[in-house]
């Protein structure tokens, strides 16, 4: 996989670590195999996680950035059938019983994780408690948001789940800048480019995001978060306040 040369060992620091939710939830001695074996990785976007029916032999926790879970159609379109942030990992396949899945996983939205190879990533699970707890925590929130996006999609407009998208991946990076393309936006939501265009169009005219040069940029979080659909409270609730950090560890 093409990614950036991993940090030294030394920059994993328990800071770092305790950044993501469920790493966060381990206390310190629980977290010495993720100093000792875990990488920081500096991911792309398009940065391959997993491919489909391909084994797989390493779990990412996220810190700043967004991974993408997409199915892919048979005349070659895509569509996202699932987002991983800092409240969880890219393991879910892995939390049900499989080593490989029919799904892709990328880096949505570029930024830091923490890669972890599959073997050690079961090693520390079998043997403490907390860590599966919490692992079954975040696939419980996980599984019941994907009910929620498949309604979402169906039932909610583009105007309301550009919305919902743009404050969860705030949520997950904690910058107001998410750089990604409008084409980029209407793969993941299914929708036409057009379509999504206009939606920012009118986001923007309504002043609370601007954008340009892959970038969107969040002006006014309040105004965001009223003209998404209530999905986007839904998945505040499912993740229980795993998705935006305290500032203080």
């Amino acid at each position: 996989m093409l990614k950036s040369p991993p940090r030294s060992p030394a920059d994993l620091s328990l800071e770092l670590l305790r950044e993501n939710a469920i790493l966060r939830g381990l206390v310190p001695g629980d977290l010495d195999e993720f100093v000792r074996e875990g990488e920081i990785i500096e991911l792309k976007v398009r940065d391959p996680i997993y491919v489909a029916e391909a084994v797989i032999d390493e779990v990412y926790f996220p810190i700043d950035c967004v991974l993408s879970v997409v199915t892919r159609m048979k005349e070659g379109g895509m569509i996202e059938v699932g987002t991983i942030g800092r409240e969880g990992c890219s393991a879910v396949p892995l939390l049900m019983g499989a080593r490989t899945t029919a799904n892709d996983c990328f880096c949505q939205v570029p930024g830091t994780v923490i890669k972890l190879s599959a073997e050690a990533f079961h090693r520390v699970r079998n043997a403490n408690p907390n860590f599966r707890a919490l692992l079954d925590r975040f696939f419980q929130g996980y599984v019941n948001f994907l009910g929620q996006l498949a309604g979402c999609n169906r039932l909610h407009s583009v105007y309301e789940r550009c919305s919902r998208w743009l404050l969860m991946s705030n949520d997950r990076v904690d910058s107001e800048t998410i750089h990604l393309t409008h084409e980029y936006l209407a793969m993941m939501l299914g929708s036409r480019r057009s379509g999504v265009s206009i939606a920012l169009s009118t986001l923007r005219r309504a002043g609370f995001i601007d954008y340009g040069n892959g970038r969107i940029q969040i002006l006014d979080r309040n105004g965001l978060e009223e003209s998404s659909c209530e999905c986007y409270g839904v998945a505040r609730e499912q993740f229980s306040g795993m998705l935006r950090p305290p500032k203080a560890l």
